[in-house]
């Protein structure tokens, strides 16, 4: 039980620095969120839902972007985290991070940024896809590998 605590707080501690330390990429209508590779993770840890959930919020009340990327973005990967795990004996379980933020967080970035929704839906989706497919999917392969449950 501790250790899966633990595990779960450096999920989070990870996601919200990464997505920190890189803010200029992280937040926006065009982005590549590098952090969303751990998004993979409920796949072999449960706990990383609610770490995946925490990182998102405390990184997104550094973002700038006010209340509705804080609570509507969090809530949007604890989503996302949720479906991952309920779908991880399938390679659906990619897609929720990438379908979820696509459309939820590009609606609303397109609302907050003036910018437009088709544009923003789309932007956000292909860097979801970009941090999920191409970071995420070897992270997971690799973790995999060297079985740590």
């Amino acid at each position: 039980m501790t250790a899966r605590i633990a595990r779960g707080a450096v999920i989070a501690a990870l996601y919200a620095v990464v997505t920190i330390i890189l803010k200029p990429i992280s937040f926006g209508y065009l982005q590549v969120r590098v952090a969303e590779a751990l998004t993979l993770l409920p796949i072999l840890f449960p706990e990383a839902i609610p770490g995946l959930f925490i990182g998102c919020l405390v990184s997104n009340i550094y973002g700038g972007l006010g209340p509705i990327d804080i609570f509507l973005g969090s809530l949007t990967t604890l989503a996302a985290a949720w479906l991952t795990y309920a779908w991880r004996g399938s390679r659906l379980a990619y897609l929720p991070p990438i379908i979820l933020n696509g459309v939820i967080v590009g609606v609303y970035l397109s609302y907050l940024l003036h910018v437009n929704i088709l544009l923003a839906v789309g932007s956000v989706a292909l860097g979801e896809a970009i941090a999920v497919l191409v970071l995420g999917v070897p992270l997971l392969k690799k973790l995999q590998k060297m079985n740590l449950r």
